[in-house]
């Protein structure tokens, strides 16, 4: 039971928000564990949503720019006025704008196409400078592009600063807070973790947490058809949000239990599938883990308790997975369900 668990919980990472937070950053963390009660019925085992959307920015990723930043402040390693650069696909862009307009930073994110409208608009309305790469590196993508760029402004501007999502290890670190969350809110007894992989910050953290506490909690890494983090044979997605077009530098295979590879076309009908039955409104990698868990659903004993993070809002996915008319353009095979379950 999770009162016999010695929470390992570094000084670095997020504390659990206050009873009455003294600013906008403080909400951050302590989202709330959703039983998916409908999604549920369909299998022999209980489903909890993780509900990283009720962050203040809106991802997982506000738990992770927050840390970097807070840490980098605290130990002298920026200050205000300093710039902030960093590679993002999305995410972690929002969380570092927020966090920057709050504590005086000036940020540059650096995007590729991908980057939706709606969150290159929440982007400017914080104050973000917007660096957008064109053409994609024969080896690594535009996530290549992306970093390369990170490095060229590095050299442009002195007094910048790269959190780094990619190498800072205070990216897994933060994610031992959101695994603990898990265990508290379900007394210890979770038998599976679903979650997708990017940088494989939140993966790894969960992972070292379950370790270090010796939990028996099996984490399944959610993947992209095409990402290189867990296969070699590249291929073109148009879901942004998880899977990488470069090695992960957190990854240990090792603490990784099983991997799950999802599909555009799957990522779309999870998301669907959320929103008809739970209501519901999530990013791509959220309807990932909703098919991750279709797929594995074999491989999970009868009663267990399942864990999904769920990482994002979908309103920023309004324009293309939630646009009936963008799915049938790019997949003009699919179907998407127009009528929710029965009550």
């Amino acid at each position: 039971m999770i009162h016999s668990i010695n929470p390992f919980l570094p000084t670095q990472t997020l504390m659990p928000p206050s009873a009455n937070p003294a600013n906008i950053l403080e909400t951050i963390g302590d989202t709330p564990l959703v039983a998916l009660q409908r999604i549920s019925q369909a299998y022999s085992f209980e489903m909890f949503a993780k509900m990283e959307s009720f962050n203040p920015g809106g991802s997982i990723k506000d738990r992770t720019a927050h840390t970097i930043l807070s840490t980098a402040l605290r130990e002298g390693k920026i200050k205000k006025g300093d710039i902030i650069i960093e590679s993002s696909s999305g995410n972690m862009a929002i969380g570092l704008a927020q966090a920057c307009l709050f504590y005086g930073l000036q940020l540059i994110v650096v995007v590729d196409p991908k980057l939706n409208k709606h969150t290159a608009k929440i982007l400017e309305t914080y104050g973000a400078t917007i660096e957008t790469v064109s053409k994609p590196e024969k080896n690594g993508g535009f996530l290549k592009s992306r970093l390369n760029r990170v490095v060229e402004l590095l050299k442009e501007y002195p007094n910048s600063y790269w959190t780094n999502q990619y190498e800072n290890t205070l990216n897994p670190t933060t994610h031992h807070t959101t695994m603990s969350e898990i265990a508290e809110a379900l007394q210890g007894e979770v038998a599976y973790v679903f979650v997708a992989t990017s940088t494989c910050g939140t993966l790894m953290g969960c992972a070292e947490y379950i370790a270090r506490n010796g939990l028996s909690t099996k984490i399944i890494a959610v993947d992209a058809i095409g990402s290189v983090l867990f296969a070699k044979d590249k291929k073109e997605r148009l879901i942004p949000g998880h899977g990488a077009g470069v090695p992960s530098n957190f990854l240990e295979l090792d603490s990784v239990h099983d991997v799950v590879h999802v599909s555009d076309e799957e990522c779309i009908e999870g998301c669907w599938r959320l929103l008809k039955d739970e209501a519901i409104l999530c990013g791509g990698s959220s309807g990932a883990i909703i098919s991750a868990v279709e797929k594995y659903k074999m491989n999970i004993k009868k009663d267990s308790a399942c864990a999904l993070i769920l990482c994002d809002r979908g309103e920023r996915y309004l324009d293309t997975i939630y646009n009936e008319q963008w799915v049938k353009t790019h997949f003009p095979e699919m179907n998407l369900p127009h009528q929710s379950i029965t009550i």
